[in-house]
């Protein structure tokens, strides 16, 4: 269960009210979080550095501490916290190590790990890899993940596929074959050529990035959208779920956050309940189309703090729209036609195969299509992402495309040359 939203609607408030939620059930939940060390630890009634004790699942490939359990939760929702700054130096003294022949070569002097300061970006490759950890450790039956803000989020969801794209071009399987000629070449041009290590080191990249992939595209994975309802919220909130669909991850729901109770005497209250409703009216017919509910948590006039505060807070019991357990997805266009689209046949009546994306929130001026090769590159606002072909598109040119109802329909028609005529497919 994936949660983000935008920054300061209250996203680490939802992620650990729904980790309490599940555990209510009855089911060994586990909250992961790079929160700023103290917040969650007073939101969940822990000691102070309670979460660095045990500290959260370390690189890739190992399981690490499952964390403490949280006090109320009779020892089903355990907490723990990524380390980014950790994670970058174990991973760049890995790397360090496994490069030393090129390095010795050009005279470099390898970087202790005590020296080293973690880069930007450090900390999205620290929570891929400690949620891969968290669910090959096999513990859990539910995973919660306290994302960063949207924007952030998307961008480091999507990571995986994009890095596994830029290694396949970098460094082509095909050329692995050749592996047994490098030392000829080698002597023949007087520089060393790429050694096993390095394609090795690419191999378990990429089986390590498909991993978290496969979670991200698994049936099972959902995400919930936070925002506190208010005129600003209303634009962060569309960008957020047209950047969902543009990758293809379920939404959830959209938990509107701190929501002021209705019918209050106090005219600063009962102004802002108006204004809240008037917005949470617009959400709930955008989302509609979507099938996506928008479920409303109470403004508590403090900061939550423990398991009960957490579970009068928990999606689960706000609404009586269905999907109560997390677990079951939309049921609006992004179902439809699936993360990668779907092919329409429309040869014997237009002539034409209609590729098909569901982009729900997606405005046709922030739209941006180009066919790339054997590739089409599809840009909603703030986001891109690639999308390879299938392979009866791939001998077809895109003549047109078209965006109505939250869906892009791309069309493509035969290629002559590449097409025989009197054939179908």
């Amino acid at each position: 269960m994936l949660v983000t939203g935008a920054g300061g609607s209250g996203r680490t408030t939802v992620a650990a009210a729904s980790a309490v939620a599940a555990a209510r059930r009855g089911r060994r939940t586990l909250l992961l979080s790079g929160e700023a060390p103290g917040t969650l630890e007073a939101m969940l009634c822990m000691a102070d550095g309670a979460l660095d004790a045990t500290g959260a699942p370390g690189s890739m490939g190992t399981a690490g501490g499952p964390g403490p359990a949280v006090p109320g939760t009779d020892g089903l929702l355990h907490a723990a916290r990524t380390d980014s700054g950790a994670h970058f130096r174990e991973a760049a003294v890995a790397l360090q190590e496994r490069g030393r022949k090129v390095l010795d070569l050009l005279g470099s002097e390898p970087l202790d790990g005590d020296e080293l300061t973690e880069l930007p970006g450090a900390d999205a490759f620290a929570l891929l890899s400690a949620v891969r950890a968290a669910h090959a450790a096999g513990e859990w039956d539910t995973l919660v993940v306290d994302l960063p803000p949207t924007p952030v989020a998307l961008r480091t969801l999507a990571l995986p596929a994009q890095l596994r794209r830029y290694l396949r071009r970098l460094l082509p399987a095909e050329r692995q074959a050749a592996r047994a000629l490098r030392p000829a070449l080698a002597q023949l041009v007087g520089v060393p050529m790429p050694t096993d290590a390095l394609y090795a080191t690419a191999d378990r990249w990429d089986v390590e990035l498909a991993d978290v992939q496969g979670l991200m595209a698994s049936p099972g994975t959902t995400v919930r959208l936070v925002a506190e309802p208010g005129p600003l919220a209303a634009e962060a909130l569309r960008l957020g779920r047209a950047g969902l669909g543009l990758y293809g991850l379920p939404l959830e729901a959209v938990v509107a956050n701190r929501v002021v109770p209705s019918g209050s005497p106090d005219a600063w209250t009962a102004s802002l309940s108006g204004q809240q409703q008037t917005v949470l009216k617009a959400w709930r017919e955008e989302c509609a189309s979507e099938g996506v509910p928008v479920r409303e948590l109470p403004h508590l006039g403090r900061e939550p703090r423990g398991a009960g505060d957490l579970l009068r807070l928990a999606p689960e019991t706000a609404g009586t729209d269905g999907g109560t357990d997390g677990t079951t997805g939309p049921s609006g266009p992004t179902g439809s036609t699936g993360p990668a689209g779907a092919v329409e046949d429309r040869l014997a009546q237009d002539g034409l195969l209609v590729w098909r994306f569901a982009l729900p929130a997606v405005r046709k001026e922030e739209l941006d299509l180009v066919r790339r090769g054997d590739e089409l590159i599809l840009g909603a606002g703030p986001y891109r992402r690639v999308f390879p072909l299938p392979s009866a598109l791939r001998r077809c040119r895109v003549v047109g495309a078209s965006l109505d109802g939250g869906e892009l329909r791309v069309r493509c028609a035969p290629d002559p040359a590449l097409w025989p005529h009197g054939t179908d497919r």
